[in-house]
């Protein structure tokens, strides 16, 4: 069993700044890629930003140059540094990691429960 449990949403006024973060834990033995996605109303869920274990990344272009995406794979966790927030980035933002719980098991995605971001103008 897999938990991803997230923190750091909240309400921020444009142009302001959050840090998410993403805690896994249970029985893992790797995790490969941890990612963020977000999803707004009405909208489909996008991926934000994502990074392996090896620490390369990759970013949304509506997020490149604002939104920092970084793991500590010691803590199995990941962060999500979003500055210069824009009202359009309102969603809820959803952590995900593809786990490998035993050597050699495929690898399966993980989802948090949420955190929601709002962006007034």
């Amino acid at each position: 069993q897999v938990q991803l449990v997230e923190s750091g949403g909240g309400l921020v006024q444009a142009g302001g700044s959050l840090r998410l973060s993403c805690a896994a834990s249970g029985s893992i033995f790797s995790i490969n890629v941890m990612a963020w996605y977000r999803q707004a109303p009405a909208k489909q869920r996008e991926l934000v930003a994502l990074v392996s274990s090896g620490g390369s990344t990759h970013y949304a272009d509506s997020v490149k140059g604002r939104f920092t995406i970084s793991r500590d794979n010691a803590k199995n966790t990941v962060y999500l540094q979003m500055n210069n927030l824009k009202p359009e980035d309102t969603a809820v933002y959803y952590c995900n990691a593809r786990v490998m719980l035993r050597p050699f098991d495929p690898n399966f995605d993980s989802w948090g429960q949420g955190t929601q971001v709002t962006v007034s103008s």
